[in-house]
């Protein structure tokens, strides 16, 4: 049949259109009664949703796994295997509440949602192959019709096979991933718990880093002064050619104690003797004796002070040396127990993801839950529906009045 021009096939078409919904409502009277608003708000999104999840939606496996990330000093009675209220009352008696456990444990999270997560799963596990396997359907695969095939298309898809969280009273967290074979739900379930594990490693060696990194520059310093202290002793020694000004010192006391008793001794003698024989050869002797130790002793007493390269400027010097050298000890002491102190205490602030329940191999597919998607559908279009009816009651009503 030809057409004149547009508007009569438009017309015909319009005709063809009536006709047609005539025989049908007059063999279905009650098509006639539903609202075409009805038609299009609930049944046709219901009877879609019904055919994509029931005859087209791919069968999706389910892999669980459950972590805690803890101090070293927490893990007294922990066990991998435990979970659900066993592990809830093992938190309990580990005091999991620990602030520095929830950020670290909160981290772990961010990471396994986040771009380096997928990048280091791709270098252990063919991603985009197990997103896309043969029997998946066209709507829930990675690349969707709509989507492209870059990295950031691929993180954002990703998001729909992995659901991550934490329990907020049993400080438990745990990762789900889908996907349409059970070995690549939980190889992909590993891989996130493996990069998690590597996250607190790296974690663990940055604070060790951090905290024993300053004692172990201290420490450096403090050697440091020790070294140019103790040089300093030998560039002493070498050029005054004495071992210790101090016991130098001591002798140089002695020996004056001993002259100035002898020659109080000899004065003794002299004074007794002239007493008694004013006259006797021996005075002068005395007195030749007397004048050599007094000469001596003031030769010692030059010798040990008053004088430039005398003993008393060196063994003054010699005691500041001491007294630095002392210090210089006294400080590199006090670094290494400072060190080995901020190496007990990063040790013990290690952090660990310990697994609570291991990655499980499902043995069925539990997503996508075909009933329940076409049934939630249903009663949010039901409701979208009352809602608009009495949106437009309401509308008519107002224009009534």
């Amino acid at each position: 049949m030809k057409y004149e021009s547009p508007s009569s096939f438009q017309a015909d078409v319009r005709a063809q259109t009536a006709s047609l919904g005539q025989r049908v409502s007059a063999r279905v009277p009650w098509v006639r009664r539903i609202p075409p608003m009805f038609t299009i708000i609930v049944i046709v999104p219901t009877l879609l949703t019904a055919i994509y999840y029931l005859f087209i939606a791919a069968p999706m496996y389910v892999s669980e796994a459950q972590f805690v990330v803890h101090q070293k000093s927490d893990a007294t009675t922990s066990s991998p295997s435990l979970g659900g209220s066993g592990g809830s009352s093992m938190m309990q008696s580990l005091g999991m509440g620990d602030t520095d456990d929830e950020t670290a444990a909160e981290e772990v999270i961010q990471y396994m949602g986040s771009r380096d997560a997928i990048a280091d799963l791709e270098r252990s596990h063919d991603v985009r192959r197990m997103l896309a396997r043969p029997g998946s359907d066209f709507l829930s695969r990675f690349p969707r019709p709509f989507e492209g095939t870059s990295f950031e298309d691929l993180y954002k898809g990703f998001q729909r096979f992995v659901t991550v969280g934490m329990d907020n009273q049993t400080q438990i967290s745990s990762v789900k991933v889908v996907a349409y074979r059970p070995e690549d739900a939980r190889a992909m379930t590993e891989g996130l718990l493996e990069g998690g594990e590597r996250l607190v490693n790296r974690m663990n060696a940055r604070s060790l880093a951090d905290t024993v990194g300053q004692g172990e520059r201290q420490l450096a310093d403090a050697e440091a002064e020790a070294a140019r202290s103790q040089a300093a002793f030998r560039n002493f020694r070498n050029k005054e050619r004495l071992v210790d000004p101090t016991l130098a010192s001591q002798a140089d006391v002695q020996l004056m104690t001993g002259l100035q008793a002898q020659l109080a001794t000899l004065q003794a003698q002299r004074a007794g003797l002239a007493a008694s024989a004013p006259e006797s050869p021996q005075l002068p002797v005395l007195d030749r004796n007397i004048a050599g130790y007094q000469a001596q002793i003031a030769a010692q007493r030059s010798q040990s002070a008053g004088q430039a390269d005398s003993l008393a400027p060196k063994l003054t010097v010699y005691e500041r040396m001491l007294i630095d050298e002392n210090i210089a000890g006294q400080a590199l002491s006090a670094a290494e127990q400072a060190l080995e102190s901020a190496r007990l205490d990063a040790m013990r602030k290690q952090l660990y993801l310990e697994r609570v329940v291991n990655p499980n191999l499902p043995d069925r597919d539990e997503e996508p839950r075909r009933l329940r998607m076409t049934f939630t559908v249903l009663i949010c279009a039901l409701v979208a529906y009352a809602a608009i009816s009495l949106l437009i009651a309401g509308l008519r009503e107002h224009r009534q009045q």
